[in-house]
């Protein structure tokens, strides 16, 4: 689950993510509501810039994915990318992929 503590960062959408929350019907509260309710299902400590993480919530009953990073020293999260997850890709509880 997001740290509660964090409720002053700013997100920023990066160009991909906002393209793809487009492409599909994914809103801002969504995202929203994922980066401050969502549960981290994956940790991407290698990613560069910033190590980033795989969150999963359900905004209004929808699985949605978001792939967010925090920029250390700031109060700053980067939008990755957002999705909504393929159930032939992920286990029915859209938290672990499927082998």
């Amino acid at each position: 689950m997001a740290d509660p503590d964090n409720k002053d960062r700013s997100l920023v959408v990066r160009l991909h993510a906002a393209k793809r929350m487009l492409q599909r019907g994914i809103r801002m509260a969504d995202v929203e509501h994922v980066i401050a309710n969502g549960e981290v299902i994956e940790d991407y400590p290698d990613d560069t810039p910033f190590p980033s993480r795989l969150l999963l919530a359900f905004p209004e009953g929808r699985a949605v994915h978001v792939v967010a990073a925090d920029e250390p020293g700031a109060l700053v999260t980067y939008i990755i990318t957002v999705y909504l997850p393929d159930p032939t890709q992920w286990d029915p509880a859209f938290r672990r992929r499927k082998p």
